[in-house]
C-alpha cells in the first residue's frame, strides 16, 4: 500500500487547528448534520427533522459548525439555510469512512471463520 509523499512537520501552531478541526467532527450529532447536508443546502427544521435532534441542540451544533467554517449560512425570510462550506470535509468523512468499513470488514471475516 502506498504512502503520500513525506510532508514538512507542522508547526505547533499548525497543529492546534488541526486538533481544533477533528475536535468540531469529535461529536455524533455534528457528524448527522453534516451527513445530511452532503445533498445541498437544508433549512434548519429539515435538519432538526433529519437528525431527530431538538431545535435548540441542532441550533448549537450548526453554529459550532459555522464558527469552524465547515458550513455557511443564509437566511432567507424566517428561515436559516445551511450548507457546506469546505469541499474538503466530503474527501476527510469518504476517507475516514472507507477506512472503518474496511476494518469492520476485516472484523467480520475474521469472526466468520
Amino acid at each position: 500500500m502506498g504512502r503520500m509523499a513525506k510532508q514538512a512537520p507542522l508547526s505547533d501552531k499548525a497543529l492546534e487547528h488541526v486538533a481544533r478541526r477533528f475536535a468540531v467532527l469529535a461529536e455524533p450529532m455534528r457528524l448527522r448534520l453534516l451527513q445530511a447536508l452532503f445533498a445541498g443546502e437544508l433549512p434548519v427544521n429539515a435538519l432538526v427533522a433529519a437528525t431527530g435532534g431538538t431545535q435548540a441542540n441542532v441550533s448549537r451544533h450548526l453554529q459550532t459548525l459555522t464558527q469552524a467554517h465547515l458550513l455557511s449560512r443564509r437566511k432567507e425570510g424566517l428561515q436559516v439555510f445551511y450548507a457546506i462550506a469546505d469541499p474538503s470535509i466530503f474527501k476527510l468523512c469518504e476517507l475516514v469512512c472507507g477506512s472503518l468499513e474496511k476494518t469492520f470488514t476485516k472484523q467480520a471475516d475474521s469472526f466468520s471463520r
